[in-house]
């Protein structure tokens, strides 16, 4: 095993967390224990902008292959507070990756539709397609955060729907899909100086909502919804990775680091394609070449040129 792979083998090692709660337990401290300014397993933040940018080009062939050999596919679960970098996470990981093998799909407040069938039944549709990436911006766990840190819903309620995420899955995995939950972890000053960023810098004031300011009245509800949920579903077989997002470059870097183990385990491979008449194939399509050229080297109406 090369020193690489035994440092994002750490890095992935180091964010799990496998330990299983039996119930939605509010008073978890799995999320306090962990210090969203600290940065696991980094060597310094010049390291790791290096390592970002080695491990994208990792990255676009990793998931080329993935898309070519539509056998599997990747869930990856984006989940956080207000102002975590969700958005900035999805776009500075997958930056320069082929868009035709990646989705986004956002998950805000249920519409009317939307609550009138469960609430796993505008999930199922957005689910990844063999070949491809999904990234959930907010996701299914929704569902059991937003009730929980508002005591909307009853704890056998809340276990039910624990149950139909877990079969949920499950399903998804059994049909060749490997799931990533990630929950990008920022600390309560932090997000005060992005949510004032967003009101002072001019440029970003579309970013900003009051709702925001309406969550944030609720910090310690949410941070403990968030922990109660994140330990509830992790073990070992389908672990949640917390993140620590103080920092934008650890947090790029290691949600990077864990997308491209995940994608080296599956390894996916360039699918074998046997061409007939490989020599036929190109001797016409050199003729067809010649034509074009004899007809004005494609400047006439029915050809095009660069």
């Amino acid at each position: 095993m090369d020193l690489e792979q035994k440092t994002i083998d750490g890095l992935w090692n180091s964010l799990k967390i496998t330990a299983r709660a039996s119930t939605l337990d509010k008073e978890s401290k799995v999320l306090k224990e962990i210090d969203p300014e600290s940065t696991p397993t980094a060597f310094s933040k010049e390291q790791c902008l290096l390592e970002t940018e080695s491990l994208r080009l990792e990255l676009g062939i990793l998931q080329e292959k993935l898309h070519a050999q539509a056998k599997s596919s990747v869930l990856l679960v984006l989940q956080g507070l207000d102002t975590a970098g969700k958005d900035g996470t999805i776009r500075r990981v997958f930056d320069g990756i082929n868009p035709q093998g990646v989705t986004v799909c956002g998950f805000k407040a249920p519409t009317p539709l939307e609550l009138s069938h469960d609430f796993l039944w505008r999930i199922h549709s957005k689910s990844p397609a063999n070949g491809m990436i999904t990234i959930f911006n907010r996701s299914h766990y929704e569902d059991l955060i937003v009730p929980l840190a508002y005591g909307r819903l009853s704890q056998e309620v809340l276990e039910q729907r624990v149950r139909s995420i877990e079969e949920f899955e499950a399903n998804l995995e059994n049909n060749g899909t490997r799931i990533l939950r990630v929950f990008l972890h920022i600390s309560f000053e932090e997000q005060a100086e992005r949510l004032l960023s967003r009101i002072d810098v001019e440029k970003k004031h579309w970013k900003f909502s009051e709702a925001d300011l309406e969550t944030r009245s609720h910090w310690p509800e949410f941070h403990k919804a968030y922990s109660a949920v994140v330990s509830r579903t992790s073990d070992h077989h389908r672990p949640w990775h917390v993140v620590p997002a103080n920092h934008k470059w650890y947090r790029d870097w290691a949600v990077m680091s864990l997308v491209v183990r995940l994608l080296r385990e599956i390894a996916p491979e360039y699918p074998e394609v046997t061409l007939p008449d490989v020599e036929g194939l190109r001797l016409e399509l050199l003729e067809a070449i010649g034509k074009s050229k004899k007809h004005g080297d494609g400047k006439n109406g029915n050809s095009y040129s660069k």
